[in-house]
């Protein structure tokens, strides 16, 4: 099986990390592969915040907490008053990835980014999982200030990296039956 193949059926999710922090040569080969994810008309319409200040992560967490203990929703409000839980897992780099308003399609193309990017990750030995649970603060008043995000972007997605607490876990089973060949 070629490298690339191995890479995607290998890749998990980490929710458990150490922490050692990413090299700055690491780190920026991560962010250079997002870079090189294809876009709708090649408008590259993201832009990387990448997050390693311990406070400003907690700071990220606990606001995500807030907003989750708020929710209508049972499952977030519980995820939101558990004192231990963090949406970043713990893990020492959070990237926010960008998407540049009014770009034809800016949330695929920023996904195709997050992709490329955790692929990179998995291929240096970093762990990586897409953190959705980080949604409430990027979407709150104060996190394009926070996070230094640029005038005409807004924050689409967040990912964590870090270097995997344990050995991967293995595969869950694909499912059945999700292809039509139309011959």
């Amino acid at each position: 099986m070629n490298e690339v193949l191995k890479a995607i059926k290998g890749r998990r999710s980490i929710r458990a990390y150490t922490d050692r922090q990413l090299s700055p040569e690491d780190t920026a080969l991560i962010v250079e592969a997002g870079s090189f994810a294809p876009s709708a008309h090649n408008e590259q319409p993201w832009h990387f915040t990448v997050v390693q200040n311990r406070q400003l992560l907690d700071e990220m967490n606990e606001k995500a907490k807030a907003l989750m203990a708020q929710s209508d929703n049972e499952w977030l409000r519980g995820l939101g008053t558990n004192p231990s839980f963090r949406a970043s897992y713990n893990a020492p780099t959070v990237i926010v990835v960008s998407g540049r308003e009014g770009a034809i399609s800016a949330q695929t193309d920023c996904a195709a980014a997050i992709m490329n990017m955790m692929l990179a990750a998995h291929s240096l030995g970093i762990g990586s999982v897409w953190v959705g649970l980080l949604w409430p603060y990027l979407h709150s008043s104060d996190a394009k200030t926070a996070l230094k995000i640029p005038e005409g972007y807004t924050p689409q997605h967040a990912i964590a990296f870090g270097y995997p607490a344990g050995d991967l876990p293995p595969a869950p089973p694909r499912k059945p039956d999700i292809v039509t060949y139309l011959d």
